[in-house]
């Protein structure tokens, strides 16, 4: 299913987003490598066996990515002019190599451009959830959307 356009949206649309994703050793170890990101508890093993978790947490950016990256196909995919920002974002739970993911999305807000009349903004609540039904994500993202026909 393609993105909506903006008219197409009203307040309180939910989405199950349908693909689920399992994080592997791999997605962690390149995103971490490729961001430069030398926290030992995503890339030593040994260290993060003595941590409080005692294993290798999955990187938060990482999560995050992963989060909205399930949700465009259903939200903005042909739609988005751009993300204009992303709000209150929390991680309740950790993401462990093996847990799959996956995305649920809500519309909070919507709202006309004021410097683009072929646009609107949506705002959408994205939540990351767990095989164990644990929220380990949630944001709020600013999508600036064209309308249908402009």
């Amino acid at each position: 299913m393609a993105g909506r356009f903006f008219d197409e949206w009203q307040v309180g649309d939910e989405i199950d987003h349908p693909i689920r994703r399992t994080v592997t050793e791999t997605d962690n170890l390149l995103f971490t490598a490729m961001t430069h990101n030398t926290q030992p508890l995503h890339l030593d093993a040994e260290a993060a066996r003595e941590s409080e978790f005692g294993q290798i947490l999955v990187n938060g950016t990482f999560t995050f990515s992963l989060m909205v990256g399930l949700t465009v196909a259903e939200t903005t995919m042909g739609t988005l002019v751009a993300n204009l920002g992303y709000d209150r974002l929390v991680m309740p739970q950790p993401v462990f190599i093996g847990d799959t993911m996956r995305a649920t999305s809500k519309v909070m807000d919507l709202r006309a451009s004021k410097s683009r009349p072929d646009a609107g903004i949506v705002t959408f609540e994205h939540e990351l959830v767990n095989q164990r039904g644990e929220v380990v994500c949630r944001c709020l993202r600013s999508a600036l959307l064209k309308r249908r026909g402009a």
